[in-house]
């Protein structure tokens, strides 16, 4: 492999390492109430969630040492793994909530959408890295795009995860458009892609589509559907109470079981009620330094592969970050995707850090530090 000729961009790994290092406190505050509960013990979940957190940064560093183009060379590979492993979970996975998104390994759970969307990202990068020449050919450029995308979101959305396939979906398009595909093409997949999701919503999933109702619903029909709308209802209390300043680390409310997945899927919200809209805005801050930094490193990215792949890891992070805290805020219907490096979880920490490490790696082979600060 070849050497990385300059230093890997410290304002990224900074960045990316003080998000996860404080959410081991956010997760230990937002957990001990559950984690006393169900285990017997508030601190399970923090140590846990430690290891998991110290778990990340190593594979950030090991990874930001193999080269970038190593990715390119199995992406088929990666994405072949992924297509294996969600139709094993589709048969043999855990259910719960209706849905079989894990697979259990006796020491690990592991959830195959988290990896799927690392390994299309990388698939997506190398396939439109190699169709340049003929990317506005729909037969030639588009459909093989389409083909491995289409084959991923329909595994997911039958597990079922509509919120992930459509994050797969605006992943996919996002580097279609980069990728220089007409905009034509681009818009009759989105609006097609839309129209399937909304068929989906009507006829598979009643839950999915009570969700939806509860969130558009007028104050005098919120009670019909409260059960739909409690975790948004508990959210906004959480930001209510935390104010300008908050109410200081430890000290929420909501995370005393009032508020479920208050660890997870919400701790943006308990963030809110411990450390007020400053402590949220610090958070936004830096996921938006990081995603500057990131687009930085694209521009400056050594081939065409490293730029679309960089664009594909930024923009996965974002996407993933706007709707958590989107969803939080209650500007989104209610999904089930975590906040990146903050959120309780396993699978989620391994892929977005491993993402992280690539996007190191690609950043060593720039040499953006001389002048761009």
């Amino acid at each position: 492999m070849e050497e990385p000729k300059n230093h890997i961009d410290w304002y990224i790994l900074l960045s990316v390492a003080f998000l996860m290092l404080f959410s081991i406190a956010f997760v230990y505050s937002a957990s001990s109430s559950y984690a006393q509960l169900k285990f017997g013990s508030e601190e399970k979940m923090f140590w846990n969630h430690s290891a998991r957190v110290l778990f990340g940064l190593l594979i950030i560093i090991v990874i930001a040492k193999i080269d970038y183009r190593f990715w390119r060379k199995i992406s088929k590979i990666l994405i072949l793994s992924a297509l294996v492993l969600l139709i094993t979970v589709l048969l043999v996975g855990i259910q719960a909530k209706g849905a079989s998104r894990w697979l259990d390994f006796g020491i690990l759970r592991f959830q195959p959408s988290e990896f799927a969307k690392f390994a299309l990202v990388i698939h997506l990068a190398a396939l439109i890295t190699r169709k340049q020449e003929v990317i506005k050919d729909f037969k030639k450029g588009m459909l093989p795009i389409l083909i491995w995308t289409g084959a991923i979101a329909l595994l997911i959305i039958m597990q079922p995860n509509l919120s992930t396939t459509l994050v797969i979906i605006m992943i996919s398009l996002v580097m279609m458009y980069i990728g220089n595909t007409k905009l034509s093409h681009i818009l009759s997949i989105g609006g097609v892609s839309m129209f399937i999701a909304s068929v989906v919503v009507l006829i598979k999933s009643g839950y999915w589509m009570q969700r939806i109702k509860a969130f558009f619903a007028s104050p005098e029909q919120v009670g019909n559907l409260e059960s739909y709308s409690y975790q948004l209802q508990q959210s906004l209390i959480a930001f209510g109470n935390g104010g300008l300043f908050g109410l200081g680390p430890g000290l929420s409310r909501q995370s005393d079981l009032f508020l479920p997945e208050s660890y997870g899927d919400f701790i943006f919200s308990i963030v809110g009620e411990e450390y007020g809209f400053i402590g949220t805005a610090v958070i936004i801050s830096v996921f938006s330094f990081i995603f500057w930094r990131g687009m930085i490193v694209a521009k400056n990215a050594p081939d065409s592969f490293g730029y679309f792949l960089a664009i594909g890891i930024i923009m996965t992070l974002s996407i993933n970050v706007l709707i958590n805290a989107g969803v939080n805020i209650g500007l989104l219907p209610t999904t089930g995707l975590p906040m990146p490096f903050i959120s309780y979880g396993g699978t989620a920490v391994i892929f977005h850090s491993a993402s992280i490490g690539i996007l190191l790696n690609i950043s060593s082979q720039a040499g953006v530090f001389k002048s761009d600060i």
